[in-house]
């Protein structure tokens, strides 16, 4: 019961489309069969007129004057269906049987006509019009064949006649369970397009607000698509996609992680930081812009990576998904800043006080006591007084901002007498610490504060390096908008991303001989003097494999010299 049970509950948007457009196919094809039946029955070909029986002409030339009727009634006014459906299959009977009987009857063959009209009511009419059709045509053969009994000579052919009602009745049925069927089907399509449309709308507002990146990428490193999120922690403007990540020189870091990953996709998450950059997006050729975004201060990113199950389907996708360790940094950084503030405010006098009174007496005692067990002892309280005494003096510097007296420093000279200091207090040789060249690159920056930062990190490094020749590399460099960077960077095992996120954090420290405060302290300097100081993770394939991601300290250097 296709039409039944479709009209007996409320249609869908698309099962009334499909309803009338069917309709407007039936009413076209009536067009054709009414102008093939008025030239077969009312016009003679040989002589080009109408025949002289005025029956077939004139029911010819009403029925295609009914179809043109019915054909522009179904295209304009789109209501009562059933109605404009009903009377569209009576006037097919009703002429079809005028013609049947002008024609001869049974004998004719034009009782084949009747299945188009019936095949349209089992397709768009309840099951129940659809059987009463039915029924009309065959009684009708039926009672004309009974006709010709009583008024012919001959004997009529009433075995077609019922074997004619028989297949009507099954061509309805058949047919009518057909056009259920597919009437059904596209309703539960309709549904569930309408579910899908739902859920893309809800998924398309989750991708949208949710505070992580995420990026749908291909298998050379496509930008496909990506949320405001990740758009805005790249710095991406406007809809640009298509684009290759590295074709992007600030978004290279991300296009090598990617690269590693998929050459050893088991590493499920890599670090990577987006440098300051500015793209106008413009072609060379006054073309349309490929891509278009700025970035004014960096950031750091975390990125794991998932595979898009496409089956056996061409064009993989992947998914990046980026989250900004830098808020997390800088938030954890701002709670301890807020409770040492709070500290400093008492510990001249709460810590300084008693310590230089224990380092005083320590130092009377050392006077009188020259024991060698003595000795050790003293020299144990001394070594805790200098480093209680240097924590302080670290903590107090915080709460007063160093003024920087920034002035022209060439790097070459500059780190020759650097390594030369640092080598000459560590009793180290010349070969372990490493020199780029540096040409001549100046940069405007504090000399002082300058050889504190690169001290500190130095200091770092010696921990955890081999101690091999260039065993600490020292190297200048340019970002992917030529701005100076320098390098500092050791063979040590590096430091893991766990420790990456608290690095410059006030008090926290991986040492138990550190105070926490030397890179935190670096790191102030720098943006004292106009640059960044920064730990970050750099792939070089050649020389850590495909995957592994060399980490330095980078120093940015944003004031120009």
């Amino acid at each position: 019961m296709a039409a039944s049970k479709v009209l007996a509950r409320a249609l869908s948007a698309e099962a009334h489309v499909t309803l009338w457009r069917s309709l407007q196919t039936f009413t076209v094809t009536r067009i054709v069969i009414a102008l093939v039946l008025l030239l077969y029955l009312g016009f003679d070909v040989e002589s080009g007129r109408i025949k002289t029986d005025p029956v077939n002409a004139e029911t010819c030339f009403a029925y295609a004057a009914a179809a043109l009727v019915f054909a522009v009634v179904a295209a304009r006014w789109r209501r009562r269906f059933i109605v404009q459906l009903g009377a569209q299959i009576a006037t097919d009977l009703a002429a079809i049987s005028l013609l049947y009987l002008a024609a001869g009857g049974m004998r004719s063959g034009l009782g084949i006509l009747y299945l188009f009209p019936l095949a349209g009511a089992a397709i768009l009419a309840p099951l129940v019009l659809a059987l009463f059709s039915a029924s009309l045509a065959a009684i009708f053969l039926l009672l004309e064949s009974v006709w010709q009994i009583f008024m012919s000579d001959r004997e009529p052919p009433l075995m077609q006649a019922g074997m004619y009602g028989a297949a009507f009745f099954a061509a309805v049925l058949m047919v009518n369970r057909l056009a259920a069927r597919l009437l059904g089907q596209e309703e539960l399509a309709a549904q569930r397009g309408a579910d899908l449309r739902i859920q893309q709308a809800i998924n398309h507002i989750v991708i949208a607000d949710v505070g992580d990146g995420i990026l749908v990428v291909g298998d050379e490193g496509r930008l496909y698509t990506g949320n405001p999120a990740a758009r805005r922690m790249l710095g991406l403007e406007g809809e640009a996609e298509g684009f290759l990540l590295g074709e992007v020189p600030a978004l290279e870091p991300v296009a090598q992680a990617y690269a590693g990953w998929r050459a050893a996709p088991n590493e499920e998450a890599a670090f990577v930081t987006i440098k300051p950059w500015h793209e106008q997006g413009d072609s060379e050729d006054g073309g349309a812009a490929v891509v278009r975004g700025r970035r004014d201060q960096p950031v750091h990113l975390k990125l794991r990576f998932a595979r898009v199950d496409t089956g056996n389907q061409a064009g993989g996708r992947s998914v990046i998904f980026m989250q900004d360790v830098s808020a997390i940094e800088n938030e954890a950084q701002q709670l301890k800043l807020a409770s040492m503030g709070r500290l400093t405010a008492s510990i001249a006098h709460e810590v300084r006080n008693p310590l230089s009174a224990i380092g005083h007496a320590t130092a009377l005692l050392a006077e009188d006591l020259h024991g060698p067990a003595e000795v050790r002892l003293l020299k144990i309280v001394g070594d805790n007084v200098a480093r209680v005494n240097r924590m302080v003096e670290d903590i107090l510097q915080l709460s007063r901002k160093a003024q920087p007296h920034t002035e022209p420093v060439q790097l070459s000279s500059f780190l020759a007498e650097l390594k030369a200091e640092f080598c000459e207090i560590h009793a180290l040789d010349g070969d372990i610490v490493w020199l780029g060249n540096a040409g001549g690159a100046t940069v405007r920056f504090d000399p002082l504060h300058l050889h504190e930062v690169l001290l500190n990190l130095l200091n770092n490094a010696i921990r955890y390096a081999s101690r091999k020749p260039a065993s600490i590399r020292i190297f200048p460099s340019s970002d992917a908008a030529g701005r100076l960077e320098l390098h500092v960077q050791d063979d040590g095992p590096g430091i893991t991303p766990e420790v990456r996120a608290h690095l410059f954090e006030p008090f926290y420290t991986t040492s138990s001989k550190g105070t926490g405060l030397g890179l935190y302290l670096a790191r102030e300097l720098c943006l004292n003097n106009d640059a960044k100081l920064d730990y970050e993770y750099r792939f070089d394939q050649a020389a850590m494999g495909p995957r592994k991601a060399s980490g330095r300290f980078v120093i940015s250097f944003v004031q120009p010299a």
